[in-house]
């Protein structure tokens, strides 16, 4: 390594506990068994780039350890995400401290050796792993919403050109992380955030969630880690440990972090009872849990930016008769807009929302559920973000 560079994470998948019916198919899983002799390709587009990269393999949720066979990195085919196909002559080993497999204990996670390949910002990556002993568990490491198709199969293809009768399934499974070694002037802004982070209504393999839109806009020196997950809440555990349980492993621990983009809250509105005083506490925890955040995230020398919480008016059921939640969302936007305790506020409230009726999205950008974005709903949260802020 040269002295005038240092690791980024250029792409992230926050990991999960993986649900009953977002587990592998058969015959890929069984009763304390998954992926036994199994192929998993999987792709990711990157932010920043760098002349190496390396992996990150997750085992953080696995109720066994993780033996990782043999794994390898390719370009897809056509440059395309969520494709089984792989470019003739681009697929490379991956090393774990100078051997072909690794054993990721339970809790932990891996990190590969550096792969020394150009990895162009912007660019999707495919990373291939075989499992040859399976893990013998239930319980998988796993990013359910990741708008991306991955391929399955049986045996041993991880140099293949197409995985043969292989299996689609739009999620993730192990991967957790890419960093790529980038020049002295890139760093990593980190994505806290729940499903309108994620990209529920964006297009599978489209890559256009508003982190994708927002990287793609900032260009190659601002590397993006969308560290978000469909039905996450600040306070609580929920789909995934809750952002104050999981600040210091997805956050703060990320290489290169100097940024922090916090977008969360709405599903602690939403699960919290419809009532004016438990929508007035969880307001309150809310902004003392933002100002937990901030604290940390100060002590470790990043920037906090705090984004004011989107409607949801008219969405089943977190859209109370009596108003109580949209009250209790108000009560935390004004906070975060005039409390100066962020180092930047970005409104993606006012982005979003429609002019006429400000409890509601904008048709325009509404998904369809009256909570979740539309792809132009996404653009115009990426537009929202000013540049000055990664200046």
């Amino acid at each position: 390594m040269t002295s005038n560079g240092h690791w980024v994470t250029t792409w992230t998948a926050m990991p999960q506990l993986t649900e009953p019916g977002n587990m592998p198919p058969p015959p890929y899983a069984k009763e304390d068994l998954v992926l036994a002799d199994t192929t998993l390709r999987q792709t990711v587009r990157v932010s920043a780039g760098g002349p190496r990269f390396r992996l990150r393999l997750s085992n953080a949720f696995g109720g066994a350890p993780l033996p990782l066979t043999r794994v390898a990195v390719a370009l897809p085919l056509d440059g395309a995400s969520g494709v089984n196909g792989i470019r003739p002559g681009s697929s490379r080993p991956v090393t774990f401290s100078g051997r072909a497999s690794a054993v990721v204990p339970m809790g932990a996670h891996v990190v590969s050796d550096p792969v020394a390949a150009d990895l162009a910002p912007g660019s999707v990556l495919t990373v291939t792993v075989h499992l040859a002993e399976g893990q013998r568990s239930s319980a998988l490491t796993s990013h359910p919403g990741s708008r991306t198709t991955s391929h399955l199969a049986t045996g041993d293809h991880v140099d293949a050109a197409f995985l043969p009768a292989a299996t689609a399934v739009d999620h993730w499974y192990l991967i957790s992380g890419v960093e790529a070694w980038a020049g002295p002037g890139t760093a990593t802004v980190v994505l806290l955030g729940d499903s309108l982070t994620d990209g529920r209504g964006s297009t599978t393999n489209g890559d256009d969630r508003w982190p994708d839109r927002l990287s793609a806009r900032l260009g190659p020196d601002v590397a993006v880690a969308n560290q978000a997950a469909g039905g996450n809440r600040v306070l609580d555990d929920g789909l995934g440990p809750s952002a104050l349980a999981r600040l210091d492993r997805d956050v703060l621990a990320q290489s290169g972090a100097r940024r922090l983009v916090v977008f969360e809250g709405v599903n602690d509105l939403g699960t919290a009872e419809p009532t004016a005083a438990a929508q007035a506490g969880t307001a309150a925890d809310l902004i003392a849990a933002f100002d937990q955040i901030v604290l940390r995230a100060h002590a470790c020398g990043l920037l906090v930016y705090g984004a004011t919480l989107t409607p949801f008016g008219g969405h089943d059921p977190y859209d109370d008769p009596l108003g109580h939640r949209e009250a209790a969302r108000q009560t935390v936007n004004a906070w975060i807009r005039t409390s100066g305790r962020f180092d930047a506020v970005i409104d993606f409230d006012r982005a979003v929302r429609d002019p006429a009726r400000h409890e509601r999205l904008a048709a325009a950008y509404d998904g369809g559920d009256h909570l979740h974005l539309n792809p132009a709903g996404y653009q115009a949260l990426a537009d929202a973000v000013p540049d000055a802020l990664f200046r």
